[in-house]
């Protein structure tokens, strides 16, 4: 008579109803981590007398997305209004925010929004290696999974050119950005490098020739050639030292337009250029963090009985509270470090992270978006997912 631990004894329904559905909930956050990448995860919206509810139905309104922040503002359909696209919400605040002494928006998290591709990547592969049973084969998909997010990374950030492997989306953002006015009394508050976008896209037959509707219409080669036109045009002139070339590089990408966005409104290249070195620093020990993490997470999964397993489910699961803190420290960052050009005199102070708030005469509300509630599925369904794991026996852990 065989013995219930033989390998001929009948598999126990228990426990491979339990082990199938751990696996499930982690394909569940295997899927709302890609949703909660695409979908943006936080809006903001300033609402004030001089914002009538008839320009502007949401107030100035802005949404983060991990990898850049985009217009909140809809196009109205309305008898008394007539549009034929969307008001920048996201130039209109930094407008607003200037004044007190803010920086623009898009010079927050700019490390954060540069690796956010390859930390979600690099989730994905835990939340694979937690659910995919056998060690050897746990080892193999997570060994190839780190592998191609190590070149990938490596590529996008150190490589020549290497802006080419980054998404769309972050350097749509980029050159969105740019785009924003540096004098509201030129041409219909547009800088010139939206001029050229325009022209570039009309003559390609892209759009109607508005942006950011070209913007978001061209490709990916388009808006990274507007780029390095732009990073030409801007290159600092000297008699003595060449010109700046463009490496496309991530890294040189992030610096150069971190500075220019610092630099929109406060002239200050001294203090400027110190808050970019602090960031190619960042950026530098997030690579190296990265890289060490992956050989960390290895050999966890290679114990697939210790306690310390749970690591791999832990880090996805914790997503949504590290987003927030990350978000809270950046907000943090804006209103403490006014500058002292700005036109009128604030107090350092705590822009609203959740709920409703006030600042001066505006009214502000910061609210989750739907990617944020990717996030959340993410940690529930790797919670699940956990509590399922351990109720199974050890040999059924393997």
């Amino acid at each position: 008579m065989n013995s219930p631990a033989s390998p001929s004894a009948p598999a126990r329904p228990g426990v491979t109803r339990a082990a199938v559905l751990f696996r499930l909930f982690a394909l569940v956050a295997l899927l709302a981590l890609g949703g909660a990448f695409v979908s943006p995860a936080w809006w903001v919206s300033l609402k004030a007398p001089n914002y009538p509810a008839q320009t502007f139905p949401d107030g100035v309104r802005i949404h983060f997305h991990v990898d850049r922040v985009a217009n909140g503002c809809q196009l109205r359909h309305s008898a008394e209004v007539l549009e034929k696209e969307a008001l920048d919400c996201v130039h209109e605040m930094d407008t607003i925010n200037h004044f007190v002494g803010m920086y623009p928006i898009a010079s927050g998290g700019p490390v954060e929004k540069l690796t956010s591709p390859f930390l979600f990547a690099f989730l994905g592969v835990l939340i694979v290696g937690f659910a995919v049973p056998g060690t050897r084969l746990r080892l193999a998909a997570m060994g190839l999974g780190f592998a191609a997010i190590a070149v990938w990374m490596s590529m996008a950030l150190f490589a020549p050119n290497g802006v080419s492997y980054l998404g769309k989306g972050w350097i749509l953002g980029l050159v969105d950005s740019l785009g924003r006015s540096e004098d509201e009394s030129k041409d219909e508050s547009l800088h010139p490098i939206v001029k050229q976008l325009k022209e570039s896209l009309a003559k390609s037959g892209i759009g109607d020739g508005r942006a950011p509707k070209a913007a978001a219409g061209a490709s990916k080669e388009q808006l990274i050639e507007v780029l390095k036109t732009v990073h030409d045009q801007k290159a600092p002139v000297s008699l003595t030292e060449p010109a700046p070339k463009w490496s496309g590089r991530g890294i040189d990408v992030m610096s150069w337009h971190y500075e220019e966005s610092l630099g929109r409104w406060f002239k200050e290249p001294a203090k400027n250029q110190r808050l970019v070195a602090i960031m190619r620093t960042v950026l530098y020990v997030v690579y190296g963090a990265v890289l060490v993490a992956m050989l960390g997470f290895l050999w966890i999964a290679s114990r697939p009985r210790s306690p310390l397993f749970y690591a791999l489910a832990l880090a996805p699961l914790i997503l949504p509270v590290a987003f927030v803190i990350e978000y809270s420290g950046w907000l943090w960052w804006y209103g403490h470090s006014l500058n002292a050009m700005g036109a009128f005199t604030l107090k350092p102070f705590m822009p609203t992270v959740f709920g409703d708030g006030k600042v001066a005469q505006f009214s502000t509300h910061s609210y989750p978006h739907l990617g944020f509630a990717f996030m959340c599925v993410v940690g529930l369904a790797m919670a699940v997912a956990i509590l399922l794991r351990r109720s199974l026996p050890d040999d059924a852990k393997d």
